[in-house]
Formats: structure tokens, C-alpha cells, sequence
């Protein structure tokens, strides 16, 4: 059960005043109270003195450990009541709450299920992406984009790409660095403004008004497929954070 009011706002001034991020507070069974802490996006930009084999930034047990001796004083000063407070990283799959996390994850693989199913379906993996497409005026929308394996169209080895789907392909690949230096300006204007103390403002966390249908956007691109002999189409799913019921993202594990 998600954690909600007066409460919720204890904790995340608590964990952000120790300089961390709150990702979740969830009030379990026996009650357990359970915290999901991570370290700022800033401590995850490229930093020239890390050492390239070096392993990347992440939360530690030493960190959980001084959160959670914070939040017991803490609680127990505004008289809150728990049985037992567990304090924890958000892991691989962490969990997208808030417009904030959408901004910071974007370009990366999300798995997403939706409040209301679309053709019957409320599961779906793709990569997150603005959405290009919708009314500038409107609610801030997102997408994400999910190659067809169906729509693939084998081709013969060797045989050359038309005209129309190499326009398309190289048109995708620019969109993509676009997407990528978007990603890349937006962190770097984060950290300068931490460091003159100045606050970032994100996207609106409410969303619009009222509910916007949740619908496949019909824009398709040619996109290369894991086999090299086709060509595969990429659709979007369009949506508002309203019409989201959970999303998490996907474990990318190297060995």
C-alpha cells in the first residue's frame, strides 16, 4: 500500500535533506515500512576522475544504514506510527513514479503497464521517448516505441534498401542523436544549476485535467532488425502518466 499524505512528505524532505532521492514508501504488511532510496541523478553523470573500469555509482548498505537511522529519529519525533522500517535500493527495475523520473530515464527500455487495456492488452516493453507527436498545447505526453516483429519484411542478403526506407532510416538514426544529445544537455543544465543551488523545475506531476485516450500512435519507421536481411517497424505507444498503473525499468545485466 503506497504511502500518501503528511507522511510521505516527512520522508522525502528527510531523505533528500541527507542528499539522496526517494523513489518509493510503501506501508507492507505487520507494519513494515518500507523505503526505497537512490543517489541523485547528478551522481551518475560522466565524471572525467572516475577511472573507465571503475564500477558505476550506487546505492551502498552504508547509505541505506544512514537513512534509515535519520528516518527512525525522525518518526519518532512526529509520532508516526510503524513496526518496522526497512530502508533499501531501488534495484535494476526501478520503479518511474513521477514526471521527474520519466525525464531522467528517458531514451532507456521501460517496461509499462497501463490502468485500462488497449486491445486487451495492459503490458508493454519499448524504449521511452517523447512524444513528437502530440499537441503542443496538450498534456505533456510519452511514448514508448515498440518494434513489430510481425511487420518485419524479409528481404534477400545483399539486396539494397529503397530510396523511402533509407530516407526513413537515416531520419530515425538522426532523430536518436537528437534524443541522445537532448538527454545528455538536459543532465549537464541539471548539474550546473545544483551546484549554484538553483532548483530544476520537471514536468507537471499531475498531468492534465482530464484523461486523454490512451492510443497506439499510426507513425512508423524503418528501423534495422536483429536480423540483417530485414526491416523492421517500429509503432509507438502514446500516453499520459495518468494512464499508467505501474512502470519499472528493464534489468540490462552485462557479464
Amino acid at each position: 500500500m503506497a504511502v500518501v499524505g503528511p507522511v510521505q512528505a516527512v520522508i522525502e524532505r528527510t531523505v533528500s535533506g541527507l542528499g539522496y532521492e526517494l523513489v518509493d514508501v510503501e506501508l507492507a504488511g505487520r507494519g513494515l515500512l518500507r523505503v526505497t532510496i537512490d543517489l541523485p541523478a547528478s551522481a551518475y553523470l560522466p565524471d572525467p576522475a572516475r577511472p573507465a573500469d571503475a564500477m558505476p555509482p550506487s546505492v551502498r548498505v552504508e547509505d541505506c544504514e544512514k537513512v534509515s537511522h535519520q528516518l527512525s529519529h525522525v518518526l519518532m519525533v512526529e509520532n508516526i506510527d510503524y513496526a518496522r522500517l526497512e530502508v533499501s535500493s531501488p534495484g535494476l527495475d526501478r520503479p518511474l513514479k513521477r514526471a521527474t523520473d520519466y525525464e531522467r530515464f528517458e531514451g532507456l527500455e521501460v517496461a509499462l503497464r497501463l490502468r485500462e487495456p488497449l486491445s486487451g492488452r495492459r503490458n508493454f516493453e519499448g524504449v521511452l521517448v517523447r512524444d513528437d507527436l502530440a499537441d503542443p498545447g496538450g498534456a505533456v505526453r510519452w511514448a514508448l516505441e515498440l518494434p513489430d516483429p510481425k511487420a518485419s519484411k524479409p528481404r534477400k542478403p545483399g539486396a539494397k534498401v529503397g530510396k523511402v526506407a533509407a530516407a526513413k532510416e537515416a531520419a530515425r538514426l538522426q532523430a536518436l542523436k537528437a534524443l541522445r544529445d537532448g538527454v545528455l544537455a538536459r543532465a549537464a543544465a541539471a548539474q550546473a544549476a545544483s551546484k549554484e543551488g538553483a532548483s530544476v523545475a520537471g514536468a507537471s506531476e499531475e498531468g492534465a485535467s482530464g484523461r486523454v485516450p490512451v492510443g497506439i500512435a499510426e507513425h512508423e519507421t524503418a528501423a534495422p532488425a536483429q536480423d540483417a536481411d530485414a526491416v523492421e517497424t517500429v509503432r509507438r505507444l502514446s500516453f499520459t502518466l495518468d494512464e499508467v498503473e505501474r512502470a519499472r525499468l528493464v534489468p540490462k545485466v552485462k557479464f
